[in-house]
């Protein structure tokens, strides 16, 4: 199956593309969009990985699922397009940044200036019906992105895994804390974010990992 994906992760995951879920997967999704409004567009579904090629992969950054609401999803993690109202997560996000490092809250929430740096924005599935958060789950998304994972677990070493949220937390059970970094928390959602999220260290910790590995630190 020729899939439209970026070259470094069609060469890395072309194992995945042969198996039956996900010829499955690939007709569900097609079905989806079909039948009615999906996000992100479908020429963004994979723009994670057009964005941070694997070689380049310095950080995960690791989401459910994408946004659901008109506008905001264009295929990476917690990101927004230009000119659209931060979602209550990204802005949590933001303000840690801001009490860690002194950075000022930007005035876009485009976290493509991050995923240009080597932060792989991954959501864990990577499509969603509009309006209707969770809608993709259980249909194939889940196992390739497992395959995502472990496949920078075993090609790459020194990376930096953000995860927050029991969701992602349990994802980490794929990654080898000998070789990589893992930083787990709560969740940056208004519902979690007093329990753990804010005051987690976690973009400092990732670039003080980076430098000790010879890497250039993220500038958030």
């Amino acid at each position: 199956m020729d899939v439209k994906i970026e070259e470094s992760w069609k060469t890395q995951l072309s194992s995945q593309f042969e198996q039956p879920y996900f010829q499955q997967l690939v007709q569900f999704v097609r079905a989806e969009y079909a039948a009615g409004t999906c996000y992100p567009p479908g020429s963004l579904i994979f723009n994670a990985f057009h964005a941070t090629p694997f070689e380049n992969v310095k950080v995960v950054i690791l989401g459910q699922d994408p946004y659901h609401d008109e506008g905001q999803a264009h295929g990476l993690c917690f990101s927004v397009n230009d000119g659209v109202a931060f979602p209550p997560s990204l802005q949590n996000i933001f303000k840690e940044i801001q009490q860690e490092t002194g950075a000022p809250i930007p005035a876009s929430g485009n976290l493509t200036r991050w995923a240009h740096q080597g932060v792989l924005l991954l959501n864990s599935l990577l499509t969603v019906r509009a309006h209707q958060a969770g809608s993709h789950q259980g249909h194939g998304w889940e196992q390739f992105t497992d395959a995502v994972i472990s496949r920078l677990n075993e090609g790459r070493e020194h990376l930096v895994f953000l995860l927050w949220g029991s969701y992602a937390i349990k994802k980490g059970a794929l990654i080898d804390r000998t070789r990589h970094l893992v930083l787990t928390s709560a969740h940056p959602s208004p519902l979690s974010s007093y329990r753990g999220f804010f005051g987690n260290r976690h973009f400092i910790l990732c670039n003080e990992y980076l430098i000790q590995h010879g890497k250039q630190p993220i500038l958030w």
